[in-house]
């Protein structure tokens, strides 16, 4: 009987509805506004935030990256000499390898220098002497052949493995594959062709961006055998130089990031570091740099963001209920004879307040559904749009949650917000309203 009463009360309602289209339309768009807003706003935050999480994870957020950085000063150069003298050693690097917990370990030395293949040359190559695991670690593709293997690196083989930009450039209308590049004088081998792979902030943590277009990898063996730690550069008609063994030290922690524990065990693992490498670095030669701390202050800034959308976006279903009420307070007054008529029927007071309620609770569902609607029109056009006509790439995803949240909401907003118009013209006296012209 109850279910039969809601049900007439739900037609009634539709019906009341249809009569006054413009006027529901208008009564509900601040709903469909709120609902689309939550839609639409969350859709693009979260993407943003998805898309700088995904870098910082694909840099390692278990990683713990030690870089060598030259000192700001004049301490390190000596003052009859131009060569600088600074940075991380292999004795560091012999340090760190005889710790527990360490997964992987990856040494790097990295430094300007001209490739040339015959009267081809790339003046802003960049040398990147490693080991094997330097792949693993950056989760490397290659489009072709092979990456520098522990034999390569044992046996100080010269072969490299060179980025595809570099290939490009060298080898506009050839295979590189088994083909030679020359570098300082020294004839490399190519074994493998990278994929195109992202820039990144620098050692994953400095603000200047690192390119990888012109990189060729060598073997870190291979390196110390044919250059040392003394490496001369030139640049704009000066001779300068530096001396340094490695510039960077990577250390993946075997741990998770999923936990609470893993977590502190790359901050504890983090700080071990730390104090191995100052006890034999007095001066500001080096530096530390742990992604998981930046994963975890944008995993903040994506709380706090969510926040304020749902704040905006509740702001926008406030009004859309207040728009509601007006409404219904208004259809109150137009409607009293019929209330009367209904309650000299028999009506009860329950049964007034359930008209009234399920007509309110029917415009915020619809508007919630067409919110909903737009919400997702809006996520799914932006993109192209931003793309086509800015050539600008707009990441954004969709959660189901937020649009289950938006509608329940939209519901609740007309619950809320129709409870008193009812209550009100459930109270109308019969006598009086029938009397209402």
């Amino acid at each position: 009987m109850n279910f039969a009463k809601l049900q007439r009360s739900a037609l009634l309602a539709i019906r009341s509805l249809w009569l006054h289209k413009l006027r529901a339309f208008l009564s509900v768009l601040g709903i469909i506004i709120g609902t689309g807003a939550v839609i639409a706003l969350m859709a693009f935050g979260e993407g943003n935030m998805k898309e700088a999480l995904d870098d910082i994870k694909r840099q390692g957020a278990t990683n713990v990256v030690v870089r060598s950085i030259k000192p700001s000063d004049d301490s390190s150069t000596g003052s009859r000499s131009f060569v600088a003298s600074y940075g991380l050693t292999f004795e560091d690097l012999s340090r760190l390898q005889n710790l527990d917990g360490i997964l992987s370990i990856v040494p790097m030395r990295i430094f300007p220098q001209e490739i040339r293949r015959f009267e081809r040359l790339v003046s802003a190559g960049r040398l990147v002497a490693t080991v094997p695991e330097y792949a693993i670690v950056n989760k490397l593709e290659l489009s072709t052949g092979r990456f520098i293997t522990e034999k390569d690196n044992r046996e100080m083989n010269n072969v490299c493995v060179i980025a595809t930009n570099l290939a490009n450039r060298l080898f506009p209308l050839d295979n590189p594959m088994g083909q030679t590049v020359v570098i300082k004088n020294n004839h490399y081998k190519i074994i493998g062709v990278m994929k195109d792979r992202m820039a990144t902030s620098a050692s994953g943590g400095s603000q200047a961006e690192e390119v990888f277009d012109n990189d060729v990898y060598i073997p870190l063996d291979t390196y110390r055998e044919l250059y040392g730690a003394t490496i001369f550069l030139r640049q704009s008609g000066s001779r300068s130089g530096e001396r340094m063994q490695l510039s960077q030290i990577t250390l993946t922690i075997d741990s998770e990031v999923d936990t609470r524990a893993g977590r502190e065990k790359v901050k504890a693992m983090g700080d071990l570091i730390r104090s191995i490498i100052q006890q034999r670095h007095y001066k500001t030669d080096w530096a530390m740099t742990i992604p998981l701390d930046r994963l975890e202050e944008l995993e903040r800034s994506q709380d706090r963001y969510t926040v304020l959308l749902a704040m905006v976006a509740s702001i926008s279903l406030l009004v859309g209920g207040i728009g509601i009420m007006n409404i219904m307070l208004a259809t109150v007054t137009e409607r009293t004879r019929e209330i009367g008529i209904r309650r000299a029927l028999g009506a009860k007071r329950r049964d007034i307040i359930t008209q009234f309620l399920v007509e309110a609770v029917v415009q915020t569902t619809v508007g919630g559904m067409i919110g909903v609607f737009c919400g997702l029109s809006i996520v799914l056009i932006a993109p192209i749009a931003m793309q086509k006509f800015f050539n600008q790439h707009l990441p954004t995803l969709i959660n189901s949650f937020w649009i289950i949240v938006s509608l329940s909401v939209s519901i609740l907003v007309g619950v809320i917000f129709g409870l008193y118009p009812a209550i009100k013209a459930a109270k109308l006296d019969p006598i009086e309203a029938l009397r209402h012209e």
